[in-house]
């Protein structure tokens, strides 16, 4: 079953808070793709917490700002699922 994500808070840290509609809460740490050819736009801090987003269903970053699916950069929900739940940062 997949869950629908709800909302992504990203962190100058290269975290993102991912809260689904189940109620989970997870962590994602960006930072492993900041070595990704394909991934190299999130390395200015400010692109990576400006447009994150939610798109494809999923946690995603809007490379041209036109919320544009076809032209994003986005992890699996499945992966995103997987992590361990986590308690809410900004609470």
């Amino acid at each position: 079953m997949i869950y629908d994500i709800v909302q992504v808070v990203p962190f100058d840290d290269y975290t993102v808070y991912v809260y689904f509609e189940d109620g989970k809460i997870v962590c994602y740490d960006a930072k492993p793709l900041l070595d990704k050819k394909v991934f190299e736009p999130l390395r200015d801090k400010d692109f990576f917490l400006n447009s994150c987003t939610i798109l494809n269903g999923t946690l995603a970053w809007d490379v041209t700002g036109t919320r544009d699916t076809s032209k994003c950069l986005d992890i699996d929900p499945d992966t995103l699922y997987e992590l361990e739940n986590v308690k809410d940062k900004i609470a």
